[in-house]
C-alpha cells in the first residue's frame, strides 16, 4: 500500500473531519434539507448514514479477521433532535477511533476490497474511514452552501486511496488496454493501467512526466480529483487530455458483473 500519512495522522484527520462534518450539521436551518450531491438523502440521512456506519466499523475492527462485517447491534439510534444528534455523532466517532488505537495499524480485519493493492488491516480502514468522513463533509458543507476544500494532506492520499482501494481489481478489464494518468496541481501523479489482466495503479514522479503515452490525462487540484472520482462534480470540470471515452467506461464498468 503506498500512503503518505501516518497511523496517528489518520486518526487525527479522521477527528477533524468528524468535527467539520457535525460543524456543517450544527449551521443547517433543517435536517430535512436534501444533499445535492446525495439527492436521495436528506441532511439527517447522511447523519444517520455517517454515525451508524461508523459504530459498525468500530465494532468490525475490535472483531479483527472475520469472515463478514460486524454490526453495532443494540447501539442507539440516530435522534431527531438537533443537539442530541451531534453528541451522538461526536460519540460514533470516538468509538471508531477507540478501536482503531486499540487495534493499531497492523492488525487484520475484515474489509469488503480485494487483496490486491490495499491489505485488510485496521490501517487500511482508518485509511479508507479517513476518505469517507471527507467526502461525506463536503457533502454536508455543500447542503449547507459553505463547501471548502479538502485538506491538501487528505485529498493528496485520497486520490491514492481510491485508486488503490476502489478501482484496483484482477478482474479483466472489458475493452481495450487503457492508461489514465491523474495530475495533482500539488506536484503528486498517479498511473491507472487497464487490461485483461485487471486495474493497477502506481506512483508517478510528477506532473509531465514521460512514462509512456497515456490514453487520457485528468488534471486538478487533489481536491478536484478526489471529488471527480467519487462523482461529487463533473468529469468536464477539469482538463482533460485525450481519450474522454475511456474514462466513461471505466466510471460504467463493475469488475463484479
Amino acid at each position: 500500500m503506498t500512503t503518505t500519512l501516518e497511523f496517528p495522522v489518520l486518526l487525527r484527520l479522521i477527528d477533524e473531519r468528524s468535527t467539520a462534518f457535525r460543524a456543517a450539521v450544527a449551521s443547517a436551518p433543517s435536517l430535512d434539507v436534501q444533499v445535492p450531491t446525495c439527492p436521495e438523502w436528506t441532511l439527517f440521512d447522511l447523519a444517520r448514514h455517517i454515525g451508524e456506519g461508523r459504530r459498525d466499523w468500530a465494532v468490525t475492527v475490535a472483531a479483527g479477521p472475520a469472515p463478514a462485517k460486524s454490526t453495532a447491534e443494540g447501539a442507539p439510534a440516530a435522534p431527531r433532535e438537533r443537539e442530541a444528534l451531534l453528541a451522538w455523532l461526536a460519540r460514533s466517532t470516538e468509538q471508531l477511533l477507540d478501536a482503531l488505537r486499540k487495534a493499531g495499524p497492523d492488525r487484520g480485519c475484515w474489509s469488503w476490497w480485494e487483496t490486491l493493492q490495499s491489505p485488510h488491516t485496521s490501517g487500511a480502514v482508518a485509511r479508507h474511514q479517513l476518505q469517507q468522513m471527507a467526502v461525506h463533509t463536503y457533502d454536508a458543507q455543500i447542503t449547507v452552501g459553505a463547501p471548502q476544500p479538502l485538506p491538501v494532506e487528505v485529498a493528496l492520499d485520497g486520490v491514492d486511496e481510491f485508486l488503490s482501494t476502489c478501482v484496483a481489481t484482477a478482474s479483466a478489464w472489458p475493452h481495450e488496454p487503457a492508461v489514465v494518468d491523474f495530475h495533482a496541481f500539488e506536484g503528486r501523479s498517479w498511473r491507472l493501467s487497464l487490461s485483461a489482466d485487471g486495474a493497477r495503479t502506481g506512483r508517478l514522479p510528477g506532473p509531465g512526466t514521460t512514462a509512456g503515452a497515456a490514453d487520457l490525462s485528468v488534471r486538478g487540484t487533489a481536491d478536484e480529483l478526489v471529488l471527480i472520482l467519487h462523482d461529487r462534480i463533473p468529469f468536464d470540470s477539469l482538463r482533460l487530455d485525450g481519450d474522454r471515452g475511456v474514462f466513461d467506461k471505466l466510471s460504467a464498468w463493475d469488475p463484479d458483473e
